[in-house]
């Protein structure tokens, strides 16, 4: 009896409890006869199947809905579907084998892991953003990592440099939503943003693979890696405590409480890549947040005032004395003008931009905003 028989009549069986040779032959589309010698040799070789004559009979597994062909316990059954659910909605054959595996459940557990399956729905969209589909890009690369063959590609870097590689793909990784490809070279291990391949060619040559490589540890070395050289600038700041939470969303793991000063105010350690990255993500709170050190910091953001200074100095605490001008209020709706508490308790730091940087997980930093060039005099 071949194997995928084997496989296809427990199945059919399981769900259905019984089963006659008739319906099987019909089920697998082979004859009557075929159907009843495989039921036997089933038997025969030890597989808890038996007959039952006479009408309304057929095929039986002993015990049928306790047997497990998948061997998952129910906890494990609930925990796989509850993980694999959402992601079968957005794939056709993910889905079909979500259901081939449901068949292949004790029927005691199919309820729950049914449900389960529909408990949970990941809509990975932010709020105000389009819709985005998974790169074609990453699709071919999976393929080539799975048949381990060779892939040429063609690559532009974070300076625009484009080459021409041939690697050997050892596996995909997303982060945040942005897809890199972990391959070798030769100059060894290298990580790819799969947005920057423009081209890839999948090749008839086997893929190299380290026997010690792993996916996870090789992702591991790569974040520890990044994290260092974005936390390459640590500033120490002070800053009320009602908005320290805010800035350990804004700076993630790279700040930290360090204790409280004289004032009460919280003193917090924060790291950026560079001065200006650091200075850029603080501009934004005003005098709300005071750098203590390092002085590195404290110029940028001095730099940074005496630019917005200079640029918007004509412009009256009215808003009336440049009219076309950058700085121009809405003088008829006082409300509009107003400072109210909401302004202090959230400091406007949540729109962000990414940095066009070749290291992958690149850090938010919020750029100056560029006013209009002047007529004359412009810098």
């Amino acid at each position: 009896m071949r194997a995928d028989r084997l496989v296809s009549a427990l199945l059919l069986m399981q769900r259905r409890g019984r089963v006659t040779a008739a319906e099987l032959a019909k089920e697998l589309d082979v004859s009557v006869a075929t159907a009843r010698r495989d039921l036997e040799a089933m038997a025969a070789a030890g597989i808890p199947v038996y007959p039952q004559p006479g009408r309304g009979g057929g095929w039986s597994l002993v015990g049928g809905a306790r047997t497990d062909l998948s061997g998952l316990s129910a906890n494990e059954a609930q925990a796989l579907f509850l993980l694999v659910g959402p992601a079968a909605a957005a794939s056709g054959d993910a889905k079909a084998a979500l259901n081939k595996l449901l068949r292949a459940l004790p029927r005691t557990f199919r309820a729950d892991a049914e449900a389960a399956a529909d408990a949970t729905m990941v809509d990975p969209t932010p709020w105000g953003e389009r819709e985005r589909g998974r790169p074609e890009m990453v699709e071919l690369l999976q393929a080539a990592v799975v048949r381990r063959r060779k892939v040429r590609l063609t690559y532009t870097n974070g300076v625009r440099e484009r080459t021409e590689r041939l690697v050997d793909p050892w596996g995909l990784v997303d982060k945040d939503d942005i897809w890199y490809l972990i391959a070798g070279t030769e100059r060894g291990r290298r990580t790819f943003r799969v947005d920057r391949i423009g081209a890839a060619e999948q090749t008839g040559e086997t893929a190299e693979r380290p026997d010690d490589f792993t996916l996870a540890t090789a992702w591991e070395e790569v974040v520890g890696d990044v994290e260092r050289k974005r936390s390459r600038t640590w500033a120490t700041v002070l800053v009320e405590t009602r908005h320290a939470d805010v800035l350990r969303h804004r700076f993630g793991r790279h700040c930290h409480p360090d204790g409280e000063a004289a004032d009460g105010r919280a003193r917090i350690r924060l790291a950026s890549p560079t001065p200006l990255d650091v200075a850029r993500n603080l501009a934004g709170w005003g005098g709300l947040v005071e750098v203590l050190e390092p002085v590195s910091v404290q110029r940028e953001l001095a730099r940074i005032g005496a630019e917005l200074s200079a640029r918007y100095a004509e412009v009256g605490a009215d808003g009336d004395a440049r009219p076309d001008g950058p700085g121009r209020r809405d003088a008829g709706h006082p409300d509009r003008n107003a400072r109210t508490d909401e302004d202090d308790r959230h400091p406007s730091l949540e729109a962000g931009w990414r940095s066009p940087s070749d290291a992958p997980g690149e850090p938010r930093v919020m750029p100056p905003r560029r006013a209009p060039e002047r007529a004359s005099g412009s810098r």
